[in-house]
């Protein structure tokens, strides 16, 4: 700051002391008239005093008296956040011909003149070990040979299918399809929605974009009317993203992202809702270079442009998670989980890092976690960090195995497959974790009002092979 302004801070300074002060000693006045009110009430009788005090009070009294704690009462009533719940929501179905078993992939991949047989060997293994199984799919486009001449904005524009109907507020989020005309006036183009329709678009937020956008739509609901209705739409468009190069870095997403979506419809008014939302905790760590180039679009040496994967990316996202739950833990955790781990988070500052930090037991305040299906290896992480079983992190991998990585839709197949299982109760929490670049960790916690009663959504044909051996290729 310049030593210009440095008096003028000073004299704000001191206006603040002085205000402080004042408002101390104005408080204090207070309650020394409120307390010898009551000492020389406790002279009288109760009688005496109601019936002297009625007598003196005149008809606007008795109205401000009335007046003031139902104004009161209507503003805080009026003021405090509204709650939001979950109508609904439903998940992209893929056609049958849309699939694409891993020999397909690679012979696919071995009509693209640039690419090697070295990279080649190295998808294969990387398929191998990936966790997807033999029915994820991919758009209609990179069906064609070789893929890449029909990766087109074109083709892009033609896979969006959804059909919303009578809704206020409309958040879309995809990460890479960010064409002009937005995806979101594309939608609102195509079925005809109101004029005055509320309607944001977000682009380049990542796999974890799903609870920014179910912030986003949680806080314009709270302008709007009660009852008013929002569509959140999470998507991912891969068409006019395939890579055409050899760097391994480059070629890991392309192995793993899958077609896929998902809409969620949300409300401030509980009538046929199924869930509620209770908290969005949001971490961004991109003020960290490491952080935000860790997950980059960037081109090759020879001007391919593709999604560079950083071999730092599973530290990042780890420490990423460390804030999160630091954010969350306070909201979510009950009260004896919360002392251990904020005795455990006083003694680390105190012995500068030497303590190890605790990791809250988070099966203690959700019965259900829907971890982002971005890869085998953050789903082994998540499950060694958070301590969680086998079954818990179910939903996680057979998504991965079934979908493949569908970006910020992951979360809602994983929600769809508990579902389908028939193991979500009435009361039942909802832990929502999703990763992405930036780099961001983002959750959401939802608890179950009225789980759904059949399997129906993209689990309906395939619900019952499921859950499903997938061998550690790693260990052989």
């Amino acid at each position: 700051m310049s030593t210009a302004a440095s008096p003028l801070l000073e004299r704000l300074k001191a206006a603040y002391h002085y205000h402080a002060a004042v408002g101390n000693v104005r408080a204090i006045f207070i309650t020394l008239l409120a307390a010898a009110a009551v000492a020389a009430l406790t002279h009288l009788a109760p009688e005496e005093v109601v019936i002297g005090r009625l007598r003196e009070l005149r008809p606007v009294h008795l109205f401000l008296a009335i007046f003031l704690p139902v104004a009161a009462a209507t503003m805080y009533l009026m003021l405090r956040p509204r709650p939001v719940y979950l109508v609904d929501y439903a998940c992209f179905r893929t056609a049958p011909n849309c699939r694409v078993p891993a020999a397909t992939f690679l012979e696919y991949a071995k009509q693209v003149p640039v690419i090697t047989d070295r990279s080649v060997r190295f998808m294969t293994r990387l398929l191998e070990r990936s966790g997807l199984g033999e029915e994820t799919c991919l758009p209609p486009a990179n069906h064609y040979i070789p893929p890449y001449k029909y990766c087109t904005l074109d083709a892009a524009r033609g896979e969006t299918g959804i059909s919303p109907d009578d809704v206020d507020i409309l958040v879309v989020n995809c990460s890479l399809f960010c064409p002009t005309p937005s995806f979101v006036d594309m939608i609102v183009n195509r079925y005809k929605l109101r004029s005055d329709i509320r309607s944001m678009d977000l682009s380049g937020m990542g796999c974890s974009a799903s609870p920014i956008s179910i912030g986003l739509a949680r806080n314009l609901l709270q302008l709007a009317p009660h009852g008013a209705r929002a569509l959140v739409v999470s998507t991912e468009t891969i068409t006019p993203n395939y890579y055409v190069g050899n760097e391994r870095a480059m070629l890991l997403p392309i192995c793993l992202f899958r077609i896929g979506g998902a809409a969620a419809l949300l409300s401030t008014s509980p009538a046929k809702a199924r869930f509620r939302l209770q908290h969005v905790v949001r971490t961004l760590t991109a003020a960290e270079d490491s952080a935000y180039h860790c997950v980059f679009q960037e081109e090759d040496e020879h001007g391919n442009t593709g999604i560079n994967l950083s071999k730092e990316l599973m530290t990042i996202a780890g420490n990423a998670l460390k804030a999160n739950i630091t954010a969350i833990a306070p909201l979510v955790l009950p009260a004896s989980e919360q002392l251990k781990f904020a005795l455990a988070f006083i003694a680390r500052k105190a012995l500068s890092g030497r303590v190890k930090p605790y990791i809250p037991d988070f099966r203690a305040a959700f019965e259900h976690f829907c971890i982002h299906a971005g890869g085998r290896a953050v789903i082994d992480e998540l499950q060694r960090s958070l301590c969680l079983s086998d079954e818990q992190v179910e939903a996680s991998r057979m998504v991965l195995h079934r979908f493949g990585n569908t970006s910020s839709s992951s979360v809602w197949y994983e929600l769809a497959y508990i579902e389908a299982k028939g193991r979500m109760r009435r009361g039942d929490r909802v832990w929502m974790i999703g990763f992405g670049s930036g780099f961001k960790c983002n959750s959401a916690a939802w608890e179950c009002i009225s789980p759904a009663r059949d399997a129906d959504g993209p689990w309906a044909t395939s619900i019952h092979r499921y859950p499903v051996d997938i061998p550690d290729v790693l260990k052989h």
